[in-house]
């Protein structure tokens, strides 16, 4: 499958011939590929460091830490830029506006539902994250990797699934007591007396519907995929491989040091190389063999909105009625914020999807 590419007011496909394009479509498929055993192998290292030499519980939260300024919170701040240049536009101030609205608007009424409601904004929060990070990886592997298994619209919709609830439904099964006490972090931000409305999910039961329900979406999944490739199977080896390692890596990994890491290493260095596709100055440097002038690029572009993430964080913190008094806190502080700015992000990358021909 290959994703539309930017075209000119005229028509014209932008950026250079399609051996290029190939070119610059190979090196971020090799980025993306590093990402993901990078995710995999420092989660396993690290947290087996942690057991052997008793490491402090603080470094768990690095990568989140180290999420803040590098990939994690960057990565949706070049929204404003994405969709024109998806269609071949230079970006304007219109286009940035619209933008600005969407996240005021939407950001605004989740907002507003984290304060009244916490409990139903944090599972509205896991149902979206899930949502986004399959859209992400279901873009990976129609471009990057070019699978034929998911052209098949419903194959890429039980795919999406997979991916997106891997990280969020795994470590509740494995690690119920770490996630229990996540969730009761985020939502005693708000309100301490609604986190008794999320205990069912915690339960023996309720792990072991959501542990068969997950496993059986990932056998159909993966064999319906087997069934519909054409010819070259190596594409749904890679996606039965990142699938089942996923699973394996979330069911051993602590939750936070796991998710941190996937955060940052897997889900936000996919989309900003999709974003660099994009950009013709990024993609020309990619096509030249010059990553780091495409990494220079993209810094320049995400850095204000980076810095307006951090500023909605900032506002929340005075909102919220609890402040953050220790770890757990600090990071509830920060996901309710990466929440706030997640929803709108997923529209305009469900808006990129539709330009692209992703879902086509």
């Amino acid at each position: 499958m290959a994703v539309d590419l930017p075209k000119n007011r005229e028509g014209q496909t932008n950026g250079a011939g399609t051996t290029s394009t190939v070119n610059a479509r190979q090196r971020t498929r090799a980025w993306a590929r590093r990402g993901a055993i990078a995710t995999v192998l420092g989660g396993v290292l690290l947290s087996s460091l942690a057991v052997v030499l008793s490491l402090p519980t603080w470094i768990q939260f690095l990568p989140f830490g180290i999420s803040v300024v590098v990939l994690g919170l960057p990565h949706g701040a070049v929204d404003h830029l994405v969709i024109p240049r998806a269609r071949g536009e230079h970006p304007r101030w219109r286009s940035m506006l619209g933008v600005g609205i969407l996240y005021l608007l939407v950001g605004g009424v989740y907002t507003l539902l984290w304060l009244l409601e916490p409990a139903v904004a944090f599972g509205a929060f896991i149902l979206v994250t899930a949502l986004h990070w399959g859209q992400g990886d279901v873009y990976a592997l129609r471009v990057f990797e070019e699978t034929t298994h998911l052209e098949n619209g419903f194959n890429r919709a039980a795919t999406l699934a997979v991916r997106g609830s891997i990280p969020m439904l795994v470590p509740l099964v494995a690690f119920p007591g770490e996630y229990e006490r996540v969730a009761t972090a985020i939502v005693g931000l708000v309100d301490p007396s609604a986190v008794t409305a999320l205990e069912p999910a915690f339960t023996r039961t309720g792990r072991l519907v959501v542990a068969f329900g997950l496993g059986t979406l990932i056998l159909a999944t993966l064999v319906m995929g087997f069934v519909r490739t054409n010819g070259d199977r190596r594409p749904w080896f890679i996606d039965a491989a990142e699938t089942i390692g996923l699973v394996g890596y979330f069911a051993l990994v602590p939750p936070i040091l796991a998710i941190g890491l996937y955060f940052c290493l897997w889900h936000s260095l996919r989309h900003i190389l999709r974003t660099m596709l994009l950009d013709p100055v990024a993609r020309g440097a990619l096509e030249d063999g010059d990553s780091r002038r495409a990494w220079r690029r993209f810094a320049r572009d995400a850095t204000p909105l980076t810095l307006g993430g951090l500023a909605v964080i900032g506002l929340l913190a005075l909102a919220l009625p609890q402040a953050p008094g220790g770890l757990d806190e600090t990071l509830g502080l920060y996901l309710i914020g990466i929440a706030v700015l997640t929803l709108p992000h997923v529209v305009v990358v469900a808006l990129l999807d539709r330009i692209e021909g992703v879902w086509r």
